[in-house]
């Protein structure tokens, strides 16, 4: 089992900031582009090797991201229309990601299995999450889903406030 701290800088315009494990260590690096019409992350560990890269794409109702994993794996997050909790899909992983009804938790599972835990930090400035891999195969594909979930929170909060 490994645990995370996701914490976004304040002030970040392009979204860069490191993810730490449980004694506060940094072990992976985002770097989210600037000026992009369709924003993109790259996901490094703590050695500079690229772990995975997000990429949003156009979509006409729900935001959809593709994600590559080091390994090649390619797979698609998508949003999915719901009237209560936040719901997401993610295309050729057999994985479900739900969300509670304050869109503060998300959990992980495959076949009814729960893998990850993922719980925001109520009123915090930057976006802070505490991620629980319950199994250590899962962490980068973990660390990469809720980078994107958090993108997708960030513009609809946008959208609402605008």
């Amino acid at each position: 089992m490994k645990e995370y701290r996701i914490k976004q800088k304040f002030l970040s315009l392009n979204g860069t900031f490191d993810i730490a494990d449980e004694l506060g260590l940094p072990v992976y690096h985002v770097e989210g582009s600037f000026l992009k019409w369709f924003k993109e992350f790259t996901v490094t560990d703590s050695l500079g090797k690229e772990v995975s890269s997000i990429k949003h794409r156009f979509s006409f109702l729900l935001p959809e991201f593709e994600v590559t994993m080091a390994s090649g794996e390619t797979f698609t997050l998508l949003k999915e229309f719901t009237f209560f909790k936040d719901k997401y899909s993610i295309n050729n992983l057999g994985l479900e990601i739900n969300g509670d009804w304050w869109d503060m938790n998300f959990t992980l599972s495959k076949n009814g299995r729960t893998i990850a835990q993922i719980h925001q930090e109520w009123l915090r400035l930057a976006s802070t999450y505490q991620g629980q891999v319950l199994e250590d195969d899962y962490a980068d594909l973990v660390v990469t889903l809720v980078i994107a979930i958090d993108y997708v929170k960030q513009m609809e909060a946008a959208a609402n406030n605008g």
